[in-house]
């Protein structure tokens, strides 16, 4: 039997920016959880269960998501 809260842990997305964990339960793409966070597409990456992922790319409950800002310099 699982509990109704280790059920929703299995359904969620966790998501780390910036050492802070997020959790949503519903799946989105890349480019509408940039929106959720308010952060800019050009200047951070993502990367879903190890592997960078397009803005146009799926996430789904139980993904891994790392967001990972760029840094450029000169």
């Amino acid at each position: 039997m699982t509990s109704n809260r280790q059920y929703a842990k299995e359904i969620a997305m966790n998501v780390n920016w910036e050492g802070r964990e997020y959790t949503f339960e519903k799946p989105m793409l890349v480019s509408r959880l940039l929106e959720e966070l308010a952060i800019t597409r050009e200047g951070h990456l993502v990367v879903a269960n190890n592997k960078l992922v397009t803005e146009d790319h799926r996430l789904q409950a139980g993904d891994n998501v790392r967001v990972i800002r760029v840094v450029s310099g000169g």
